[in-house]
């Protein structure tokens, strides 16, 4: 392959951009473009029919045409080639080739009478100058919009696409209504000196072209893989029940939606069980007419027409029963009475989606005081006074009731006596407990006098000035 990325009908592989798992030269590869077909025959050899003759050649955005190979070149995905076109010739690549391209040509009803031909493999040559006219287009077209402007014709230049020879310049251009360009293509033809082709498409297919994100979230549509573009209308988003927003149901291209038509055949189906909107129910009450509807719950939704404010909802079964009631002439019971009571679930909220403080820590212990935390902080500071302490504490708390009953009555006699000798001396040596405490105040006074504070200089005294007779 001249990608040289070997992903011929890989749809596991992308070549979307240039990357080291993606494919190096994104320009030429047969999977980088939109509306790429997927070729699921790929591993398939071929039968030797003629529907091998012919490939599919895509060019700028998705614009794809088919042709024949008249000459029988070795042709794959990926090639770039040199194609008929009036004037002159054209450069593409091909996107498709082998068995299944008869099959997309039935597909678009393409006839074989009127096909096209491939000349021959571009050479050096081609491709550079291919590449050189790519570069210009963004120019033109915003030359082309701003002569347009002047000449106040009421069209859009969505596009600029250049002949792979530079023969011709195709201008795709989107307007409500007819537009008269005469002089317009006058403008064109003197100032880019070529042949000017101009087409209109519409607002879907300009979509197409340019690409872009949908409200989704993914790639558009229409620039991806759809080709067919059907009309959609208002009644599509009324059947599923939707509100009339034009702003919600408008696409990028300012039309509506083209997946509102998607579902609609499932909601046509099932809307085929439900009474009509319309129905009106004769009650005891008064008259109720219908409010809303629920598709996938099958209920119906009433209210009086005197008090629209409250709503009953009703199975669709039980309506169609009130509706044969009122056929046959008679009132149906009250909406309060026919009003189905269903029980709530009792669901656990296991993930705690619902709870406000789900990312607040829980159970938290309370903070330490100032006190404790320098209590800690010293007992980290000393782990040997800790241990001593601890040691002493488990002295003082050993149990002396274990020791022998003799021990404990000497214990106490001993301290008796002990209490009457210290009242006996308290009496007798009053004097020398004085002359005791007079010896330690002097020898307290030695320490002190020892304990000299430092030496500091004392401050000059400055005599006082005479002044005069004072």
């Amino acid at each position: 392959m001249s990608c040289g990325c070997k992903t011929s009908g890989d749809s596991s592989h992308s070549c979307g951009t240039k990357s080291a798992n993606g494919c190096s030269s994104v320009d030429t590869c047969g999977n980088s473009y939109k509306l790429s077909v997927f070729d699921w025959l790929s591993d398939v050899n071929p039968s030797g029919s003629k529907s091998s003759e012919y490939v599919e050649v895509r060019f700028k955005n998705d614009r794809k045409l088919y042709y024949k190979n008249v000459n029988n070149l070795p042709l794959h995905i990926g090639s770039i080639i040199a194609v008929e076109s009036s004037p002159g010739h054209d450069i593409g690549v091909i996107s498709l080739a082998g068995e299944l391209v008869k099959i997309q040509m039935k597909k678009k009803n393409v006839s074989e009478d009127n096909i096209l031909k491939v000349y021959r493999l571009a050479n050096q040559k081609d491709i550079e100058t291919w590449q050189e006219l790519r570069k210009k287009e963004n120019n033109i077209k915003i030359d082309a919009r701003k002569i347009a402007y002047g000449l106040n014709l009421e069209m859009k230049i969505t596009d600029v696409e250049y002949q792979g020879d530079g023969s011709k310049i195709t201008f795709y251009y989107t307007a409500d209504n007819r537009v008269d360009f005469r002089q317009l293509i006058k403008e064109y033809a003197g100032t880019f000196r070529t042949k000017i082709d101009m087409k209109q498409i519409g607002f879907r297919q300009e979509s197409a072209k340019v690409g872009g994100i949908g409200s989704c979230g993914r790639e558009l549509c229409c620039s991806t893989w759809l080709t067919d573009f059907r009309s959609v209308n208002t009644n599509a988003a009324r059947y599923q029940q939707l509100s009339i927003n034009p702003q919600k149901l408008a696409g990028q291209c300012g039309k509506l939606k083209c997946c509102l038509n998607y579902e609609l055949d499932s909601y046509l189906d099932v809307l085929k069980d439900f009474p009509s909107s319309n129905t009106v129910l004769n009650t005891e009450k008064g008259k109720a007419f219908c409010i809303k509807i629920d598709v996938f719950k099958k209920k119906m939704w009433f209210a009086y027409v005197e008090n629209s404010m409250a709503w009953y909802d009703l199975d669709i079964f039980e309506v169609k029963k009130l509706v044969s009631l009122n056929k046959k002439g008679e009132k149906t019971p009250a909406l309060e009475e026919l009003r189905v009571v269903e029980n709530p679930l009792v669901t656990s909220d296991l993930i705690q989606e619902n709870s406000v403080d789900r990312f607040e820590k829980k159970n938290r212990k309370p903070r330490p005081n100032n006190r404790d935390r320098n209590s800690k902080n010293q007992d980290n500071r000393n782990p040997r006074q800790n241990e001593e302490r601890s040691q002493n504490e488990n002295r003082n708390s050993k149990p002396q009731d274990n020791r022998n009953p003799n021990q404990k009555e000497n214990r106490n006699r001993s301290s008796e006596q002990r209490s009457a000798e210290n009242r006996n001396t308290s009496k007798q040596k009053p004097a020398e407990n004085q002359n005791s405490n007079q010896n330690q105040n002097s020898n307290q006074q030695q320490e002190n006098k020892n304990h000299k504070k430092p030496f500091k200089k004392a401050k000059k005294k400055t005599p006082p000035k005479n002044e005069g007779n004072a």
